[in-house]
């Protein structure tokens, strides 16, 4: 259809569509091509997530399929079963592949299993970009848009350092995903932050949670039956960071015990003020996901592939600034969460 003098609106319209791939289920959403672009000709997008349910990659999901649309691409999402589906994501990989699309972004869940079917794809003349979470070697991917997670780590180590006052550190470690680049990144980072190893006496107990409320209310309720002799709490994420808040709150140890936590959401922010936890740390998935989807458009315009790791930064969050560490409070967090 001719363009040339023709008034038409673009209705976008978003369709869930379920994929099965071998033995491996995922979610797809497409949002489809806008400023008149025709359908054989539309530039496709995909998008990877570790899950399609946690609030922070259902926001950095719905980042992209707002850049898509601003763009004038279609954006094709698809998302592991659980953080950790490692097959998930390979054969959303391999699905994305055989649909022609000229860019990936991926989550990675698992930083090493998914290294073949991201080399694939670019043997397929595809751009691979990392959001949020680094693959390990880093050159798997063309180049990474995430938060330094070994400096937010650090910054939630060295509040709780400070909001303990001098005390020794009794803490407890509400991990992630065993072989996820975030976890690994984020404990260090904690224990570099508070001043001390994964040998540390002063570690009563850590646990897997794969960045899940209930199974880190779990943890936390097991970690308790051993000793509940604890004064700080490592949380991964804000998921973990209420189900820590929620075991202790049924042991009465809520104000005796300085938690702090990594994400930035409204609902993470909120709990701080609320007094869940005594900080957080922001990150910006939001800008995270517009700036890859940017890049894939320049890719499919120019063939200049992205490069490098690109820090989209870090605010500690908190209503009680302690140590002279920089932080902003959680009014300005509620206006700002996530990129908001």
């Amino acid at each position: 259809m001719s363009r040339s003098g023709i008034l038409f609106k673009v209705v976008a319209v978003a369709a869930a569509v379920v994929c099965t791939v071998g033995t491996a289920a995922c979610t797809a959403q497409r949002t489809p091509e806008a400023g008149g672009a025709g359908g054989g000709g539309a530039v496709k997008v995909g998008l990877i997530t570790k899950t399609d349910t946690n609030p922070y990659f259902v926001t950095l999901r719905d980042a992209a399929k707002a850049a898509a649309a601003k763009q004038g691409v279609e954006l094709i999402a698809l998302a592991g079963k659980f953080d950790g589906d490692n097959e998930g994501q390979v054969a959303a990989i391999e699905n994305l592949t055989q649909q022609g699309v000229k860019g990936i972004l991926i989550t990675p869940s698992n930083s090493t299993g998914i290294l073949g079917a991201l080399k694939q794809a670019k043997d397929r003349g595809i751009t691979v970009i990392a959001l949020d979470t680094e693959t390990d070697p880093k050159d798997a991917v063309d180049a990474t848009w995430a938060t330094d997670n070994t400096q937010a780590g650090e910054k939630q180590g060295a509040y709780v350092k400070a909001a303990l006052n001098g005390s020794a550190p009794k803490v407890i470690m509400l991990d992630g995903t065993p072989g996820s680049a975030v976890d690994e990144q984020r404990h260090s980072g904690f224990l570099r932050g508070i001043g001390l190893t994964d040998s540390s006496p002063e570690i009563l107990g850590k646990a897997p949670t794969q960045g899940d409320q209930n199974k880190a209310q779990q943890a936390m309720e097991n970690l308790l039956q051993r000793s509940t002799d604890v004064n700080a709490v490592y949380t991964l994420n804000e998921p973990n960071g209420r189900g820590a808040h929620a075991a202790l709150a049924a042991k009465g140890l809520t104000g005796k015990v300085v938690v702090g936590s990594i994400d930035g959401g409204c609902q993470g922010v909120q709990d701080v003020r609320d007094g869940k936890y005594a900080a957080t740390v922001m990150q910006f998935p939001k800008k995270m996901a517009e700036l890859g989807v940017n890049a894939v458009v320049e890719f499919a315009k120019t063939g200049t592939r992205p490069s490098g790791f690109h820090d989209t930064a870090s605010e500690l969050i908190t209503d009680k600034p302690l140590g002279g560490l920089p932080a902003k409070d959680t009014a300005w967090g509620l206006q700002n969460c996530w990129g908001s």
